[in-house]
């Protein structure tokens, strides 16, 4: 294997297609265990991916810190940064969107670190035993495979794009 950057980022990409044809495989099949296990391993190569593109930039760019070992150490600016890259930016800017597909990645991935947490019960009150609390914000629908593929199309796009720029004439 080549040990140019991008080829890591290659890697990831295709390795998070596999995860997600296993995903797929999974849900047909009604096994959660399964499931869950493919969701994460996406989600990792996903991350391992967008990470991947980073090092290609910052590389590219001789930016310090360009071996980071996360990607929100690329993705946040600091005093002493006066400009980052055109293709930092543009990801740095995504990322601070809480609804754009890249924001929601960096969301998904840091969830995958979170303990397990007991589904919240709703407080009854003794007095009135016919009416059910419930609370609806604590209900997290869990990701779906084709959200999950379309981040992966999003970010596969933006890599391609991205090399295009980077490329040298």
């Amino acid at each position: 294997m080549a040990h140019e950057r991008y080829t890591r980022t290659n890697q990831k990409l295709y390795f998070a297609g596999l995860a997600l044809s296993s995903w797929r495989r999974a849900e047909e099949q009604g096994t959660q265990g399964p499931v869950q296990a493919e969701r994460e391993a996406c989600l990792f190569h996903l991350y391992g991916a967008l990470l991947g593109l980073c090092h290609e930039i910052a590389g590219y760019y001789r930016l310090p810190g360009a071996n980071a070992a996360r990607v929100e150490l690329l993705l946040t600016r600091s005093p002493q940064d006066s400009s980052p890259s055109p293709e930092l930016a543009e990801l740095m800017e995504l990322a601070g969107q809480p609804q754009s597909w890249l924001a929601q990645l960096l969301a998904a991935h840091a969830a995958l670190f979170e303990p397990p947490r007991a589904p919240a019960k709703a407080k009854t009150d003794p007095s009135l035993p016919l009416i059910e609390a419930v609370g609806v914000d604590d209900e997290v629908a869990p990701l779906s495979a084709d959200e999950v593929a379309a981040w992966r199309q999003q970010l596969k796009e933006l890599t391609l794009r991205y090399r295009e720029s980077l490329t040298e004439w």
